[in-house]
């Protein structure tokens, strides 16, 4: 029963620095030459499979992994607060979990250290974690036994906790199939899916798919909800049922002291690819003896004349609708334009914590829960509007840390602690909402587009903003994208629609490598035998 006394925390959940090598325009000719499309999840996970799975089959192999930005690990970046590399905070996907087999083989096999999601949390609340609905706490997690936070779960919902816990493991058991033959290496998702027994789980809105499985209205609204908001930002009325119980599958949170990048960053060393930062692919010429030509130039220079090199294999690693990549003839499946979330992410650090005033709480001792999660309000359904934050008006607000900063008060030096926070929401933090969330006295002369930045710095200390395009908005479906687009290019982003973590791109990065791979074996490759629907039968 761990997980209950857990859960909340976790549902944090939900995606470097390895040596630079300048662009390739020549790549040795006799080994299997492999372009991998960005430096993410899945395609540092892409790039360390296929060079275990070549070298394995004694295929010689030289891969090349180009990323636009200067950064390794995609949408697991870390910001320094203060600038200060003593303090590195996520910014991006922050958590993993205890079923995430890849990012936990890694973290051991690289010697990485790993802690607690929480343990730099201050913990000097009453309550750890509330759920806010925009007038009122509808539950709260308590930092005290967990046997008492269980008790008072159950006492409020009844069975729905257990349900869900059942339900979560039957689905996050029929998912772990994947990972293994004979669905793995999966050539089509959709097919494997429907192999998996998880169609009906992602063809139905969250709200559908608990009530189909006996869990309160209660619970899926002020648990469950407030799991889907924090980590996808939506509701159970347009996130799929598979994605809802990921959201729940919290046991172990974890994080990589110094930041989750370093996963990405370790295993790319490892795989003894060609990493070039700063690159940006601009075009993909099939050409016609089966070979790609990459067209890239460097990111910051972006009138400079591209190079070129050809490669057998080309893994896109990335959406392709953001990539600005042409592909020249047009390739045989074009992955659908899907919506994405967009997220405002906005740290902080600040020596005031959290109102309790802001949320209604009153008396001389009481204090604000230390994460705020949130959820809609009895009665008030946005049913599959993409616009569903509600009267809350934002996802989450944790508080992650404190620092001891020197600061000048009345003229002398003090030491002061200051308080560490990230913010989730839909729009960008006005300054007269950061203030009123602090306590801080605040007189807006400067208009209604006042930003954070107008907060004086002895209230607001330091302060990073960033907007991310981070996952999907979940709808329901049954079909998800090919891993073959045209022959010789391969696809990792068709997961995210499925199910959006660092862990399912670093599967499908996984999966992808052991299908090149695997072509390479039987001789014939994989291009002869890719018909006009990109598919292809191994």
């Amino acid at each position: 029963m761990k997980w209950l006394s857990c859960m909340l925390f976790a549902l944090l959940l939900p995606i470097g620095s390895a040596t630079q090598q300048q662009p390739l325009s020549i790549v040795p000719e006799g080994p299997k030459r492999v372009a991998v499309i960005g430096a993410g999840a899945g395609g540092s996970f892409a790039a360390y499979e296929l060079q275990k799975l070549a070298e394995g089959s004694g295929i010689p192999v030289n891969i090349t992994v180009f990323e636009r930005t200067s950064h390794i690990g995609g949408r697991a970046t870390t910001v320094n607060v203060f600038d200060d590399p003593a303090y590195p905070i996520e910014l991006g996907a922050s958590i993993f979990v205890q079923v995430n087999q890849n990012l936990v083989n890694a973290s051991r096999d690289l010697g990485l250290s790993v802690r607690s999601a929480d343990h730099a949390r201050p913990k000097e609340t009453a309550e750890s974690i509330g759920i806010w609905d925009g007038t009122h706490f509808v539950f709260s997690i308590k930092n005290t036994d967990s046997w008492w936070n269980i008790g008072r779960l159950f006492w409020r919902y009844g069975l729905a906790p257990l349900r869900t816990q059942n339900l979560m493991k039957s689905t996050v058991g029929k998912f772990l199939s994947l990972y293994e033959e004979p669905l793995f290496p999966f050539q089509s998702l959709s097919e494997a899916a429907i192999s998996a027994g998880l169609v009906d789980a992602t063809s139905n809105p969250g709200w559908n798919f608990l009530a189909a499985n006996k869990i309160s209205e209660l619970f899926a609204r002020e648990i469950v909800q407030a799991s889907t908001r924090v980590n996808y930002g939506q509701n159970l009325g347009l996130i799929h049922g598979l994605e809802s119980m990921v959201c729940m599958a919290a046991e172990g949170a974890v994080a990589i002291d110094g930041g989750n990048w370093r996963i990405f960053d370790g295993i790319l060393k490892t795989s003894k690819a060609h990493v070039s930062l700063n690159t940006t692919v601009t075009e993909i010429v099939r050409n016609d003896d089966g070979t790609s030509r990459i067209k890239f130039k460097p990111t910051e220079y972006h009138w400079m004349q591209s190079e070129h090199a050809d490669f057998d294999e080309v893994i896109i690693a990335g959406p392709l609708q953001y990539s600005g990549i042409s592909v020249s003839p047009p390739l045989q499946h074009v992955p659908d334009e899907i919506p994405y979330v967009k997220l405002h992410v906005t740290l902080l650090a600040s020596p005031h914590q959290i109102s309790p005033g802001f949320f209604g709480l009153e008396g001389e001792d009481v204090r604000a829960p230390e994460t705020i999660l949130t959820t809609l309000p009895e009665g008030l359904d946005l049913g599959s509007d993409v616009h569903g934050v509600g009267p809350a008006g934002f996802w989450s607000i944790s508080t992650l840390r404190t620092v001891t900063r020197s600061v000048i008060r009345d003229g002398e030096e003090k030491e002061e602690q200051h308080y560490i926070y990230k913010i989730f929401s839909p729009e960008r933090p006005t300054a007269e909402f950061v203030a009123q969330v602090f306590g801080i006295n605040y007189s807006n002369d400067t208009g209604p587009a006042s930003t954070i930045g107008d907060l004086p710095k002895s209230h607001i200390s330091w302060f990073y903003e960033k907007i991310w395009h981070p996952y999907p908005l979940m709808y329901p479906r049954v079909t998800f994208e090919e891993t073959v687009l045209a022959p010789g290019v391969w696809y990792t982003s068709g997961i995210e629609s499925f199910i959006s973590t660092m862990e399912t791109s670093a599967l499908m990065g996984r999966n992808v490598a052991a299908l090149v791979v695997k072509s390479w074996k039987n001789g014939t490759g994989q291009k002869d035998e890719v018909d006009s629907s990109g598919k292809t039968e191994l």
